[in-house]
């Protein structure tokens, strides 16, 4: 067995104490199974929280990353490449988008978006026009402001004064949004299936009274697809499956296969708004990740491979279905695609945690969504066979925790 000069001690010593990763140290992957330092294997329903579509260490992926480093790594963006210009081609061509903004993650797009759709009301209607209306549970990243435009006060407890010109709605409720909503209003941010918030899908209704009300108020309609885009929930993007369209969208995650990029899509109108020197990244757009996520993107916008997403979470939702009935312990199951939860009964609520440790001594990775859904979101590609072993192994970690 392979001498590791560093373990999972080693954290406790040098790594800034915001996360508590679990016990094992993963080292090796490939497609939806894991290797860590002792060599136990795992099955991998956790995805990279989302972000690992194609499992991991994908040929296509490995090989496309291997010939760009050899071309180029970095340009600042005095200069553009071709890389950037070929992903940004293909985004705008299979999206409602015109125009695209590449940073380096989720939060970044959706900075770059709360920005453009405030400088945009400013340019058109002034600068009284600077709300921002978001939803309870909602979850859009870690910087000051999106995390203030994110409603899950935990997140942003200890950090203020915040920004302001942000109010949060009860998800879902259109009534609360009509008495809401204003000409001060600038635009309306959602996750169309709220993820960190529990996995909770946008009803058609609410969606399309959203964008009326957008509409009626020259507001902007902001759609966050960090988690539910690139094929997560069987189409390219979620609102596909809508009968609405977003003026702006935001995509990381799935899109650069486990590459760190991020991209805010948006129209040509909309987009005038970010002129020379109004936003920018240093490493946005790099050569490196945009060459894999196109790979990437390219691969999952698939017809066929879409089609078997939305067949795997019947097959998911089945064998959830049986465990359920075996041990009583989940009040709903809910999602779409591979994005998947499972919702424990109150007698569980805030011990999820509980059971992602059980099901790593079972050599399954899982995740959470708040403290009361088991969320899975594994690779899009994940064989049905590894669907069947990691629910088998998914019914002895609950077993675990029941005994």
């Amino acid at each position: 067995m392979t001498e590791y000069s560093v373990n999972r001690e080693v954290f406790e010593s040098v790594m800034v104490p915001n996360y508590a990763p679990q016990a094992m140290v993963p080292v090796r992957g490939k497609g939806s199974r894991l290797w860590d330092q002792q060599g136990n294997e795992y099955i991998d329903f956790a995805g990279g929280i989302a972000v690992n579509a194609l499992g991991h260490c994908h040929p296509h992926l490995t090989k496309t990353l291997k010939e760009q480093s050899d071309k180029l790594w970095h340009l600042s963006n005095v200069y553009t490449n071709e890389p950037a210009l070929s992903l940004a081609e293909r985004m705008t061509e299979r999206t409602f988008a015109d125009k695209v903004f590449f940073c380096n993650s989720g939060t970044e797009a959706n900075e770059a978006a709360f920005k453009l759709v405030r400088k945009y009301a400013w340019d058109h209607y002034g600068p009284e026009k600077n709300e921002i209306i978001a939803f309870n549970s909602a979850f859009h990243g870690r910087s000051l402001f999106t995390v203030s435009v994110g409603g899950q006060p935990k997140y942003q407890e200890g950090f203020a004064p915040l920004p302001s010109g942000i109010k949060h709605l009860p998800f879902n409720d259109l009534n609360a949004l009509k008495s809401a909503i204003s000409e001060k209003t600038c635009a309306i941010v959602m996750e169309p299936i709220q993820g960190e918030g529990g996995i909770h899908p946008a009803t058609p209704e609410f969606l399309e009274g959203t964008r009326a009300l957008c509409d009626q108020h020259n507001a902007l309609l902001v759609f966050d697809e960090i988690q539910t885009g690139v094929g997560r929930t069987g189409q390219l993007y979620a609102y596909m499956d809508t009968r609405i369209t977003p003026d702006v969208l935001t995509s990381a995650k799935s899109l650069g296969g486990g590459f760190p990029i991020g991209a805010m899509l948006t129209t040509n109108a909309i987009a005038s708004s970010l002129g020379f020197g109004t936003h920018g990244s240093t490493y946005g757009g790099n050569p490196l990740a945009c060459a894999v996520a196109l790979e990437a993107f390219d691969l999952i916008s698939n017809d066929q491979l879409l089609a078997d997403v939305s067949r795997k979470y019947n097959l998911f939702r089945k064998h959830l279905e049986i465990i359920n009935s075996k041990h009583h312990v989940f009040s709903e199951i809910r999602g779409k695609g591979l994005l998947v939860g499972a919702e424990l009964i109150p007698e569980w609520h805030g011990k999820g945690k509980e059971f992602l440790a059980a099901a790593a001594k079972e050599g399954l990775m899982l995740l959470v969504a708040g403290p009361n859904v088991l969320r899975m979101t594994p690779s899009l590609i994940i064989p049905d066979e590894d669907i069947q072993e990691g629910m088998e192994k998914l019914d002895k970690a609950i077993s675990r925790v029941l005994s």
